[in-house]
């Protein structure tokens, strides 16, 4: 029987989900931007001419119409931009439509015409923006082909460790956005987003939108969300409810769990009132043949709390962990874990039969191009694989 104290939400997590009292106070993301143009000046500058173009108009606009339309203009055409950048520089660097996308965040905090609105408008404001320079907007699926694959990724994190840090799975997204890739004489296509390392935006409801049209009305072949882990790559089997990451977020947010105190997030309003472990669909089998320098291991290593301490083991189906309090799944306690858990979630309301799971990347400590590279190129090997057993 679980515990009342176990079904505790972190009490920062729920007043993330207030509105913001000032929204034109810069966000701790936008504060690091000048020490990261110190640090990487070439780097924090290649968007330059979008986010100049969209500082100079947002100030001589006027109303919350002007905003809206320059908001929506300005953060598709980043995110167009930055996939293209990443083709033509082929340096495999996700950083710069990070930084260009919180200049322009900080730029419109900062505009006339937005100081001057209603607290709800603001908040739709930096929500367009947000979906838009991520590539939400651009998810078209247009191209005449048999399957369709849907990806996300994640922006840089732990910036204040290194401000130069890189997240293999952003490149990923970048790189493999509106590409085709071949099985059995057939291709498929690819479409990508890369969502934020925020608790706030997950407890609102980020994964949810983004992806819902696509399970809710059978518009996808295969999900595929990607972030950063450990040594090799790992195909993560049993997600988990809870969060116990003792890490802050992009925004230096602690949600105060722990492996003893696990919390239950939220959507909207609401603690997740789900299964405390769901399990992947994806054909890992066939994805560990993917060709490439790093090892691709099926992970069902999950940790439950038992009588109050944490208890650490492989599991081997859902029916073992019935009864189960789960502390952290196969990916762990953090947003790379939860990402996954609630896409599975949806899978499992709209779209059953539907290939569902994680990848986590071999991590780096810096930015490196051939890093990158290979883990790009092994990823993509794996969708090939995949996409021929859906």
């Amino acid at each position: 029987m679980k515990l009342p104290f176990l079904l505790a939400v972190s009490l920062i997590s729920f007043s993330q989900l207030l509105p913001a009292k000032n929204m034109t106070e810069l966000t701790v993301e936008e504060l690091r931007i000048e020490n990261a143009q110190r640090a990487m000046p070439e780097i924090t500058a290649r968007f330059d001419n979008i986010t100049d173009k969209f500082l100079g108009q947002i100030n001589r606009a006027r109303n919350y119409t002007a905003l809206t339309q320059l908001v929506i203009l300005y953060s598709r055409v980043l995110w167009e931009h930055a996939v293209v950048s990443f083709d033509r520089h082929h340096d495999f660097d996700d950083r710069a439509l990070y930084w260009a996308r919180l200049k322009m965040s900080k730029a419109l905090r900062q505009s006339p015409a937005y100081a001057n609105l209603f607290v709800n408008q603001q908040e739709k404001l930096q929500e367009k923006l947000e979906l838009s320079s991520r590539g939400v907007g651009n998810i078209t699926f247009d191209r005449d082909v048999k399957k369709k694959i849907l990806i996300t990724g994640f922006d840089p994190f732990f910036l204040d460790k290194n401000i130069k840090q890189s997240n293999p799975s952003g490149a990923a997204a970048l790189a493999l956005d509106d590409l085709l890739i071949s099985f059995n004489e057939e291709d498929a296509e690819i479409e990508t987003v890369i969502l934020p390392v925020r608790f706030a935006d997950f407890d609102q409801g980020m994964v949810e939108k983004i992806l819902t049209p696509y399970l809710k009305n059978h518009k996808i072949d295969m999900l595929v969300t990607i972030s950063m882990g450990r040594k090799d790559f790992d195909l993560e089997r049993f997600p988990a409810l809870r969060r116990s990451a003792q890490a802050p977020d992009n925004l230096n947010v602690y949600t105060g769990a722990s492996s003893g105190s696990p919390f239950v997030p939220y959507l909207k309003d609401k603690p997740l009132n789900t299964p405390e472990f769901v399990e992947f669909s994806l054909p890992a089998e066939l994805m560990q043949q993917a060709q490439g320098p790093y090892k691709i291991n099926i992970n069902a290593k999950i940790t439950t709390l038992v009588d109050g301490k944490s208890k650490s083991f492989t599991a081997y189906s859902l029916a073992q962990l019935k009864n189960a309090i789960s502390v952290q799944g196969s990916g762990g306690g953090y947003l790379s874990n939860e990402v996954s858990y609630r896409s599975i979630l949806l899978r499992d309301k709209f779209y059953p039969l539907l290939p569902v799971g994680h990848i986590h990347t071999p991590r780096i400590k810096q930015y490196s191009a051939a890093t990158n590279k290979a883990i790009v190129k092994q990823i993509k090997n794996m969708l090939s694989l995949a996409i021929k057993d859906v």
